[in-house]
């Protein structure tokens, strides 16, 4: 059975090096305290300059995925990680957050439906190959597998799935993830997508000749 990384590493620097300090952050320069680290992640957050709604139809789509599938949540404790920002499948959005100590809790929207009679079939999170529970909760489904349990939220042509490790996160945090999962403002669109990169004019080269198959003249004169 294959599992993709739970952990990130840039958000576990922090804590590896905590780990090798003495333990006291008053003697060890090295001691980093996790609170302040999310602290000033969601100041930075806070600090993005809102978008316009066509700048979010605009990342979205630079990254790979449809805007309309592009959700956050909300997770005391929690911080977006955001280098899990990515799309998921062919034009779905995923996103992982962590509370800097090991639990994740990721949000992954894919195109699709999902009922009672078919929420057993699919599989929870990214695992395959599990067997699957299925708990009608609400407008929900409480699902279980392969040590990890989730939401999913059924919407309108697509399915939200608000997961985690079973150990790691309670049944009650996760529920309240799923149900702060909503489309993103202004700012929350701004603090969560990339900016997409640059378009680069390509190199000219000089040695290129204007015909044939652009080939570099590699010939040599008389006599070598």
């Amino acid at each position: 059975m294959n599992r993709r990384a739970r952990v990130l590493p840039l958000l576990l620097t922090p804590l590896l090096l905590t780990a090798c300090g003495t333990g006291d952050p008053a003697e060890d320069p090295v001691a980093v305290d996790a609170t302040a680290v999310a602290d000033a992640s969601a100041s930075a957050r806070a600090d993005a300059a809102p978008l316009a709604p066509d700048e979010l139809e605009k990342r979205a789509k630079a990254m790979g995925a449809l805007p309309e599938l592009v959700y956050v949540t909300r997770i005391p404790g929690f911080t977006l990680a955001q280098q899990s920002v990515g799309v998921l499948g062919d034009d779905g959005f995923s996103a992982a957050y962590t509370d800097g100590s090991g639990a994740v809790v990721h949000i992954m929207i894919e195109r699709g439906s999902m009922t009672e009679e078919t929420c057993r079939s699919q599989p929870v999170g990214d695992i395959s190959g599990e067997s699957t529970t299925c708990e009608p909760d609400a407008e929900t489904f409480y699902r279980t597998g392969g040590g990890r349990h989730e939401y999913a939220l059924p919407k309108n042509g697509h399915v939200v799935k608000v997961s985690a490790e079973a150990d790691d996160v309670s049944r009650e945090v996760l529920r309240d993830a799923a149900v702060s999962v909503h489309r993103p403002d202004a700012a929350e669109a701004a603090a969560t997508l990339p900016s997409p990169k640059p378009v680069t004019t390509p190199v000219e080269r000089g040695d290129l000749p204007p015909f044939g198959d652009g080939a570099p003249d590699n010939s040599v004169g008389i006599g070598g």
